[in-house]
């Protein structure tokens, strides 16, 4: 894509809301040029999309905003290639790569890993409430750790090999969302290629050894048997254990830290959640709704179809909003506004609807209440430090976050 090109996505990403606003008014679909795709705003619309899987298929649901240039791909072809995820299938192979998931995501071991959650978390706060200067950068100092920490917890990684893998997700999405030089997109695929590699030798080792976590359960279901591996079946379960591991910690990354911006920047609500804290799970629900992590996905379309009145070829793009339908004024009463006394609901879309619906969803809450519980115990006088800039929003709307987040008490 073009520098000017990125430019004007930029924009958009950093603050898509007026487009989605504009869009819900519009009759029928918008075609938005920055996105390559009719974008579907209205909350029933988005509902009906998400219902239709066999006519919106998820197959190109990541598609990249940058190419990687020929000296990266040079690079990544020495790593293992991509193959079909949870995120990018329909029907039976959907559900055979969701089926894993859904058992090591299960109520009973979300809820064994909690107390676990909550010891780091109260660690990475000792880290830096005791500071001298009483001021954090909190995006790096904990949003970007815990969540790291707990879904390598969860798959089953060895504590030291965690920052490994949290950076080379990272740098996954940097690779295909951010223009970077020749240079910086080399540098970033040898880090993916790092990072498949150490995600390979666990896959290899954990059918020698199978143990109760998630990533033995991936082994199993998706490559039944005792033997050795083949190299097909490792390219898939690399390609699957990555793209949860992304998902895992960078979406509760991003509503960790969107969370909190949108707390302190009303004091009034912050100080609320301190001294009411039987709110916080009003407060999580809200948050999610408010500024979704993963504003939306794309789909394909299998046929011809008609929805909200626009008719479409097969082979159409359309980009489903959750962040749009979040705001939609006629599900929601001053959908605009941040309000964590608005009645505790469920109902949103924020981690999608139907078939695809976030299977972590349930990890990603405990995380931001035990996250919100900790710091308006510990330090009610959290502020928004004047002393540095605004934050601004990262321009993806893959994982919408603060860029960095200034915090002092």
């Amino acid at each position: 894509m073009p520098s000017k090109d990125h430019a004007r996505l930029d924009e958009l990403q950093r603050d898509p809301y007026p487009l989605y606003a504009r869009a819900r008014r519009t009759e029928g679909l918008t075609f938005v040029p920055e996105l390559d795709a009719w974008l579907v705003a209205r909350d029933a619309d988005v509902r009906e999309v998400l219902r239709r899987p066999e006519e919106f298929s998820s197959v190109r649901a990541l598609l990249p905003d940058v190419m990687p240039s020929p000296a990266a791909l040079e690079v990544l072809s020495k790593g293992f290639g991509k193959r079909p995820t949870v995120v990018s299938t329909d029907g039976p192979a959907h559900q055979r790569h969701r089926a894993p998931l859904n058992r090591g995501l299960s109520a009973a071991r979300i809820a064994a890993l909690v107390p676990y959650a909550a010891a780091r978390a109260e660690a990475l706060v000792d880290g830096f409430a005791a500071g001298p200067d009483g001021r954090v950068e909190l995006m790096e100092a904990y949003a970007r750790k815990l969540p790291g920490q707990v879904i390598g917890r969860l798959i089953g990684f060895d504590p030291v090999d965690v920052p490994l893998a949290v950076h080379g997700g990272h740098r996954a999405e940097e690779l295909l969302f951010r223009p970077m030089d020749p240079d910086g997109q080399v540098a970033a695929a040898e880090d993916v290629v790092a990072l498949q590699r150490l995600l390979d030798e666990y896959v290899r080792e954990r059918r020698q050894s199978p143990r109760d976590d998630l990533l033995s359960g991936m082994v199993a279901a998706l490559a039944p048997g005792s033997g050795e591996l083949t190299l097909d079946q490792r390219h898939e379960l690399v390609s699957n254990l990555q793209n949860f591991l992304i998902a895992g910690h960078l979406t509760t990354t991003a509503l960790i830290g969107s969370t909190l911006l949108h707390l302190l920047r009303d004091r009034r609500q912050w100080e609320l959640i301190c001294s009411e804290p039987e709110l916080i799970p009003a407060a999580v629900e809200e948050a999610a709704r408010y500024d979704t992590a993963v504003q939306g996905f794309r789909r394909t379309t299998t046929r011809p179809v008609t929805i909200a009145g626009t008719d479409l070829p097969a082979g159409a793009t359309v980009f489903v909003a959750y962040g749009s339908a979040n705001r939609d004024e006629e599900r929601y009463e001053r959908p605009e506004v941040f309000d964590i006394t608005r009645p505790l609901s469920r109902q949103h879309v924020a981690f999608g609807h139907g078939t695809h619906g976030c299977p972590g969803s349930q990890l990603a809450r405990e995380q931001l209440r035990l996250t919100l519980e900790l710091f308006a115990g510990r330090l009610p006088g959290l502020r928004l430090d004047e002393d540095k800039p605004w934050p601004v929003m990262r321009p993806t709307l893959i994982h919408r976050s603060p860029e960095a987040l200034h915090l002092a008490w």
